[in-house]
């Protein structure tokens, strides 16, 4: 349905965090090395509680070993350097959203590479937390499919 890429995260409660958004949404939440923590570290633990059996995490050692395993069709990278936002794409099921490290960001190769959007904020704002980014791009993604595979929708 939905792929989220982080790719080399760094903080371990902001994985965790989005393990276990992955996991109650039906997200395939991708990672790509290196990290910043260990994958059995216990913050990471703690952020996702009992969700890491539930949910579909797959890990890759870079970004091109993501692509030789996926073949995705269409990869939005996520950027608070992006124009377009967000909220005025039509998503389609399986596309890709990339996200950069909390501290780096996107590398440039990667955003010229590939469709850009950001979410808006007020001028002079740097960025927005990993986990609440990748959450609300998430849930626009899934309100646009009407909330598929919901219990309340």
């Amino acid at each position: 349905m939905l792929n989220l890429i982080l790719f080399q995260p760094e903080i371990p409660s902001n994985t965790g965090n989005l393990i276990r958004l992955s996991s109650n949404m039906g997200a395939n939440l991708h990672l790509i090395k290196p990290y910043g923590f260990e994958i059995n570290d216990k913050r990471l633990k703690r952020a996702s509680l009992d969700y890491q059996e539930l949910a579909k995490v797959y890990q890759y050692q870079d970004f091109a070993d993501y692509l030789a395993k996926n073949n995705p069709t269409r990869i939005f990278a996520v950027s608070s350097k992006a124009s377009t936002n967000y909220a005025k794409i039509d998503y389609k099921p399986n596309d890709c959203f990339l996200f950069g490290s909390e501290t780096k960001g996107l590398p440039d190769n990667l955003l010229a590479q590939y469709q850009t959007i950001t979410i808006p904020m007020k001028n002079h704002s740097r960025s927005l937390n990993l986990s609440n980014a990748v959450a609300i791009l998430a849930y626009e993604v899934w309100r646009q499919f009407n909330f598929k595979g919901a219990k309340n929708a």
